[in-house]
């Protein structure tokens, strides 16, 4: 083992300790369990990759995942990937073969509520588009929208009748709204990127992100195709995502870059209100938009549009200044989501320079670690995620347990 690795090592042992029992459910709040952002629906994957990786006991992870089920289970029309039965469901697909039998029973009826979920939810989406009307985040995004949904089917029934009508929709998605005569792309959300109102948004926006844009569903889209999986207009429904990605991306001294959401104004101009990148996250950035071109041309089988994203991304994050607005530890916006992507990316690259990211972007990655820059103990923000990414930098594999498909980087 390398010392990078073994200080990685170490940090990880530090951060499973500080999550080795789960606290009690919060008696105001005892949904906040069944959360995979924050609650122990999500750190009990940091538990079940180590004990799968390092043989070590399965106590730890068991008394996770039943803290997570330890409630009613949510398959309410607002649950999603993030948050009630798909996110349980999610952490029980994580669970090695020797302990599935364990689970057995509560992975089948999850499941069944799981699809229920998707095809009522899918019926709503399409009645919406029937009506001209705009969608909200929730609708599609990889969180708590349909988009996730389907990242959990594709893990665990990809030729089932729930995913492939969540992939329908989403080819339903990409064709162009035209409320009020005003043509918008179809997956343009009504309201502001905090889901709220706002006077420099009016008429809503259209989000260009990972965990919340169309992005999301471009991730899904390739990473189906890559499975084999196709609907009709299935690859068509990518290009339009590609073209639209491609007709607002801006390109300065350290390579593509893009915004992170568009206003009207901003449409009607025809630039971004952004100047220049911001950092560059899984969720936002040019990390999660590079990694979803890359898949998408490793699927559509166009190694041009592969190494135009590989080139993005490689310059992303070989750039100091984009770096640099780097702050925290997590794997929404911080160094563990992007050194997670980074290593999936470069396994795929047909660019040789991506394979040398994930060393260099793993001295960040131990930076951030050992400042303890989140003590929130969560997934998506928290140490959990730090973790789960230190698992991957320590060992230099990829998960055993195929975590990181919650983010549809794997």
């Amino acid at each position: 083992m390398t010392t990078l690795a073994a200080t990685a090592a170490a940090i990880l042992e530090q951060y499973t300790a500080h999550l080795a029992e789960p606290p009690p459910p919060p008696p105001e709040e005892p949904w906040a369990v069944q959360s995979l952002a924050d609650g122990a629906a999500g750190i009990s994957l940091l538990h079940i990759e180590t004990a799968g990786r390092y043989d070590g006991s399965w106590l730890s992870a068991h008394r996770w995942i039943t803290s997570a089920a330890s409630g009613p289970i949510s398959a309410a029309d607002r649950t999603g990937l993030f948050l009630g039965a798909p996110a349980v469901g999610f952490l029980l697909s994580a669970v090695p073969p020797t302990y599935q039998h364990l689970y057995a029973s509560a992975r089948t009826t999850l499941h069944q509520h799981i699809v229920g979920l998707a095809q009522r939810r899918v019926d709503t989406a399409l009645a919406r588009i029937d009506r001209g009307d705009l969608p909200t985040f929730a609708e599609y995004d990889l969180f708590y929208g349909l988009t996730g949904i389907g990242a959990y089917l594709l893990r665990t029934e990809p030729e089932g009748p729930a995913l492939e009508r969540i992939l329908q929709y989403l080819v339903a998605l990409t064709r162009p709204l035209a409320p009020n005569g005003r043509g918008l792309p179809g997956w343009w959300v009504r309201h502001d990127p905090v889901r709220g109102e706002s006077p420099h948004f009016p008429g809503g926006h259209d989000n260009f992100g990972a965990a919340h844009g169309i992005t999301g569903p471009l991730l899904l889209l390739a990473q189906a195709l890559r499975h084999g999986i196709t609907v009709h207009g299935h690859q068509d429904a990518m290009f339009t995502i590609c073209a639209h990605l491609d007709a607002w991306c801006q390109h300065g001294d350290s390579g593509p870059w893009w915004p992170e959401h568009i206003s009207r104004r901003d449409l009607d101009r025809g630039r971004p209100h952004h100047d220049a990148p911001a950092r560059p996250s899984w969720c936002y950035g040019t990390t999660g938009i590079a990694r979803a071109g890359q898949l998408a041309g490793l699927s559509l089988r166009s190694p041009t549009l592969q190494k135009f994203y590989e080139d993005a991304l490689y310059r992303a994050l070989s750039d100091p200044a984009q770096l640099a607005l780097v702050t925290d530890n997590g794997l929404c916006h911080g160094w563990a989501g992007i050194y997670q992507t980074a290593h999936r990316a470069a396994a795929d690259a047909l660019d040789p320079r991506l394979r040398t990211l994930p060393e260099r972007l793993g001295d960040g990655l131990l930076t951030s670690g050992r400042s303890g820059s989140s003590s929130a103990p969560g997934l998506i923000n928290g140490i959990a995620g730090t973790a789960l990414a230190l698992t991957t930098f320590a060992s230099q594999q990829a998960p055993s347990t195929g975590w990181d498909a919650c983010l549809l980087i794997n």
